[in-house]
């Protein structure tokens, strides 16, 4: 039953998709895009201009960062993906969701039940496609990350529906080299 009520949604995003294939490396590995190196130690270092951002992010990942776009749902990085690691800004690259908070809620994006940190998102209001809905951004880089709905699992009842043109993933086993050591406890604590 819940994923009728999530259909108006899901149909709602495809409408307004711009339907480009998920940006992949040279390899063609769809979870390794244009910024694969951007870390957020104490103070995260931003792009200076639009032209430095337009270079550091594929075109999809610009479209949906800074002009609130959606990727097409089941056809995107990780909406399955079920390695450990932790989620981060593609722009700045701030932490922002675990996959022990990661679940599969049936829509085809990648869907937590909170962020990694309380207040690593902004919710803000969006009235675009004809309904109301809340939009979450980041709070560092202001990048447009997705929604949060109120239909997600125990323990938050919520749903962040997140975008994957707007994620890195960092596995587990990188945390430490890439500067998100002290992230390292949410993996472990999963385990047990």
């Amino acid at each position: 039953m819940k994923a009728l009520t999530r259909l108006p949604l899901i149909l709602a995003g495809l409408m307004s998709l711009n339907l480009r294939a998920t940006p992949t490396d040279k390899t063609g590995d769809p979870t390794m895009t244009a910024n694969t190196t951007n870390k957020c130690t104490s103070a995260c270092a931003l792009p200076q201009s639009d032209a430095e951002l337009r270079k550091l992010l594929t075109p999809e990942q610009y479209r949906i960062v800074r002009q609130n776009g959606t990727e097409m749902p089941f056809h995107n990085a990780f909406w399955d993906n079920h390695r450990p690691g932790l989620y981060v800004d593609v722009v700045s690259g701030e932490p922002l969701f675990s996959s022990a908070d990661k679940f599969d809620s049936g829509t085809g994006w990648p869907s937590f039940t909170k962020p990694v940190e309380k207040d690593a998102v902004v919710a803000k209001t969006d009235s675009t496609l004809g309904m109301t809905r809340t939009e979450v951004r980041s709070k560092t880089a202001n990048s447009h990350l997705g929604h949060v709905f109120d239909d997600g699992p125990a323990p938050t009842g919520l749903r962040y529906c997140i975008n994957s043109g707007s994620l890195r993933f960092v596995p587990v086993e990188d945390l430490e080299k890439q500067g998100y050591g002290k992230y390292k406890a949410l993996f472990e604590s999963a385990r047990k």
